[in-house]
């Protein structure tokens, strides 16, 4: 090959290459959803989220995950945090509020989303905030991985970081539906078919161990799903009488088939359109 053709070669190999991601203005919002392929922050202008103070049933987990949170805005060392358990309980309503609340008290702190099946791209996510004068959450809802998924390896570099550490300014929340992000038939299938059945899920079951925070969620109360829905109506000005309510709640949760922070919010949700009343930001 002559010279011109290594030179057409070597700038088409250039223009397929993926190329890095440039850093938003991480001054222009406080939340931000990560994508890949290619890589970029997109800035989120308004969050989904409900007030801190709606979230009822979980006050032990919401006192742990704000103070840990508020002490890592206010640059101090923090945990990393699981949040796992039932469905419909609020975990990821609790990071997105407690994030609120931590804006709302006048400290500095960026939310970063990120899905599952992005894991594989997190190491570049982390070189593009670790220069960063700010400090980040990030933020990955439904956590999960099966038997022959490997995406739990890219996890490795936030929780533990390799060689050159996790960032200073950035920390990691995950929900999840499993205590140790896997299914539990899954571990015993592995443990009863290895040579040493000790070691076969080691690796994968002490992934959730790298969590500071274990945080459970449990089921409701029927005491705590009506306090919840008489909640939301005291907050959005849904005018309805306890009796009333409580017959049309235990009949929303009957049709379900259980009860859950989602189920009394669905409820609320079809209250308050009857009533013609909009929901408040």
């Amino acid at each position: 090959m002559n010279d011109d053709t290594l030179n057409r070669i070597a700038e088409a190999l250039e223009r397929m290459a993926p190329r890095g991601a440039v850093a938003p203005d991480f001054d222009g919002a406080d939340a931000f959803v990560w994508h890949s392929d290619p890589d970029r922050l997109v800035p989120v202008t308004k969050v989904s989220r409900v007030d801190l103070d709606l979230l009822l049933g979980v006050d032990r987990s919401r006192d742990t995950l704000l103070a840990n949170t508020v002490q890592f805005a206010r640059g101090y060392p923090a945990n990393n945090a699981l949040l796992w358990g039932a469905r419909g309980m609020g975990k990821s309503s609790l990071v997105k509020a407690v994030h609120a609340e931590v804006l709302r008290q006048d400290l500095s702190l960026k939310i970063v989303e990120l899905q599952r099946e992005d894991l594989p791209s997190i190491g570049r996510l982390l070189d593009l905030l670790r220069g960063s004068a700010h400090r980040f959450l990030l933020f990955c809802d439904d956590l999960s991985f099966s038997h022959d998924d490997q995406h739990y390896k890219s996890l490795k570099a936030v929780l533990d970081g390799g060689i050159e550490g996790r960032p200073e300014n950035v920390l990691f929340y995950a929900t999840s539906n499993r205590r140790h992000l896997m299914p539990r038939d899954m571990i015993e299938n592995e443990r009863s078919s290895a040579i040493n059945p000790g070691e076969a899920v080691e690796e994968k079951v002490s992934l959730s161990d790298r969590f500071g925070l274990w945080l459970g969620f449990h089921p409701c109360s029927q005491d705590d799903y009506l306090a919840m829905i008489r909640g939301y109506c005291d907050h959005h000005g849904v005018t309805i009488d306890d009796d009333t309510l409580w017959a049309e709640a235990i009949e929303w949760q009957a049709t379900r088939g259980g009860r859950s922070g989602r189920v009394a919010w669905q409820f609320f949700c079809d209250l308050a359109g009857r009533h013609g009343v909009r929901l408040r930001d």
